[in-house]
């Protein structure tokens, strides 16, 4: 039986992540903003099997929120056997270009947000000395593309973090697992002109959140092709990669 948090919880991923977790009997603490959605989701998953479901609202870039929200989850829990950090906003890169406000408010909602809770988090774990803190970052920050360098920006902060962070906790056997998803069929994407052959389901990259969380992987790209994507563009040279419309 795991002892899980998920912050972000009504997000596709997470909560296709969330429905392996109780079909295994797991113990869960959600967490999102919207308390109306959170509600449904915790029933759905009780009825799955979860043994328990408990909820907070939060506002992600509510910094001074954050400690109450962990708080009740170790309230809930008494110990965090596995954290996923799920939440996040897909920005509109011109907006971001225009307004110095916008790109602040985005790239507070995917970076500083992210690494206000991996701080909190990981001292938490440190104390325990055991489990797994993951967090969901994407393709999108191995390379700065004009199309969505914001957002890009935003992931490879988190990324840079999290490999700071595995080498202190792994130190004291505690893992940290960074997930870099592609193009997946969710809320977020939906109506964007994306490829439809490289766009996963939601529960085709859980299960491989899943699997990565229990295998203890360093990086996970997901689906697994995404890695050879990646690293086709990151060695691109620059004078050609300025060149492309990416």
């Amino acid at each position: 039986m795991k002892r899980v948090l998920i912050i972000g919880a009504t997000s596709a991923i997470a909560g296709a992540c969330a429905r392996l977790w109780a079909e295994q009997g797991s113990e869960l603490f959600l967490v999102a903003r919207n308390a109306e959605k959170l509600e449904q989701v915790a029933a759905d998953l009780r009825i799955r099997g979860a043994r328990a479901v408990a909820t907070h609202c939060l506002e992600a870039t509510d910094i001074a929120a954050h400690p109450a929200m962990l708080e009740s989850c170790l309230a809930a829990l008494q110990q965090i056997d596995i954290a996923l950090i799920a939440h996040g906003t897909l920005p509109d890169q011109r907006a971001c270009e225009r307004e110095v406000d916008e790109a602040l408010r985005e790239f507070a909602n995917n970076a500083t947000s992210v690494i206000a809770l991996l701080t909190l988090l990981a001292n938490q774990f440190e104390i325990q000395r055991c489990g797994s803190l993951a967090v969901i970052s994407s393709v999108a920050g191995d390379r700065g593309r004009p199309s969505n360098y914001l957002y890009g920006t935003a992931k490879a902060a988190v990324s840079t973090f999290c490999e700071g962070l595995r080498a202190r906790l792994f130190k004291v056997g505690v893992h940290v697992i960074t997930i870099k998803p592609g193009f997946v069929d969710t809320p977020m994407t939906r109506g964007l002109p994306l490829p439809a052959a490289l766009v996963a389901k939601p529960e085709q990259v859980a299960q491989r959140i899943v699997k990565g969380i229990e295998r203890r992987v360093a990086t996970l790209y997901t689906p697994g092709f995404w890695a050879l994507i990646m690293l086709i563009i990151r060695t691109i040279p620059q004078p050609i990669f300025k060149r492309l419309n990416l």
